[in-house]
């Protein structure tokens, strides 16, 4: 399907396997790419492209090496269709959503950007189909969730209070998250805030299907949660950059620790002032980011 230009990035939507029309947003590169390896963004749960609008447009206008970014909406995110069986929504299909939005935009290869859920997926993808991962860059997220960060954004996403106005978006958001995240300032709560909400007759409202907030509440936590340490392995021969909250509730420490023991290729950076999963644009992250990609061709 075609592209819609916008501010600083072309909307595209194409088609799922079942039948979906799915979102994402095509950063183009400044002056052209000279071929270098596009980066695959994918966001957290219940997030989207928005998410990361801010490091795809320094990654896209990169003095020394400019590359192609594309972010993704989940089904039942953002501009994404939403999807009739609430089934659907599991790691698996939205792992083969990544792989249709891979050939819609005629990708073989790439760099992928995890953000949480975005993370998980990209578990999966190391283990089916491990030739298309030339990076992977995962934003508080590994093979082990602490189940009471998952807790914590279970209670979150079903008792979230509906802003108003645009300014009371703002304050939920600091009310819910602030003591978390004390690097942030008053623009950057604006822009979570635009990133997570969707004006609607209006007021703003959260910008997904609120089934996949639903589906937490049957989640047994009186068992321990499953763990992806045999989709982990799959990333070993794979570079690998993991960025940890130093507030994060959901990524742990031992958790990273035991990442770095079994991965020959890992580095490891802590987002100061900031718990999950942090905003890639802010401190030290862009710069890490860069130094990362700039040497994966």
């Amino acid at each position: 399907m075609g592209e819609a230009v916008t501010n600083g990035f072309t909307e595209k939507f194409y088609g799922s396997t079942d039948g979906l029309k799915l979102y994402a947003r095509h950063y183009q590169p400044t002056g052209g790419d000279a071929g270098r390896l596009p980066i695959v963004c994918l966001p957290g749960l219940t997030r989207n492209a928005r998410d990361f609008h801010e490091i795809a447009l320094l990654l896209a206008r990169d003095a020394a090496f400019p590359r192609r970014v594309i972010a993704l909406d989940y089904r039942g995110r953002g501009l994404s269709d939403r999807d009739d069986n609430k089934g659907n929504y599991n790691l698996a299909v939205e792992c083969g959503d990544v792989i249709a939005a891979c050939a819609a935009f005629g990708i073989d290869r790439a760099i992928f950007i995890g953000t949480s859920r975005g993370g998980l997926i990209l578990h999966l993808l190391a283990a089916i189909k491990p030739e298309r991962l030339a990076g992977v860059i995962l934003n508080d997220i590994g093979p082990v969730i602490e189940a009471a960060g998952l807790m914590a954004i279970r209670d979150y996403l079903n008792r979230a209070r509906r802003p108003q106005s645009w300014s009371e978006a703002v304050d939920i958001l600091k009310e819910n998250h602030g003591a978390y995240f004390p690097a942030l300032g008053f623009t950057d709560w604006e822009g979570m805030a635009n990133a997570i909400y969707r004006e609607q007759n209006g007021v703003p409202v959260a910008d997904y299907d609120p089934a996949i907030a639903e589906q937490l509440k049957a989640v047994d936590f009186s068992n321990p949660l499953p763990d992806l340490w045999p989709q982990f392995e799959s990333l070993r021969s794979i570079p690998l950059l993991v960025i940890r909250g130093e507030y994060s509730n959901l990524l742990s420490r031992q958790t990273t620790d035991e990442m770095t023991k079994r991965h020959p290729r890992i580095v490891q950076i802590t987002a100061k002032g900031q718990g999950h999963a942090p905003l890639l644009h802010l401190g030290d992250i862009p710069e890490t980011i860069g130094r990362f990609v700039s040497k994966l061709g």
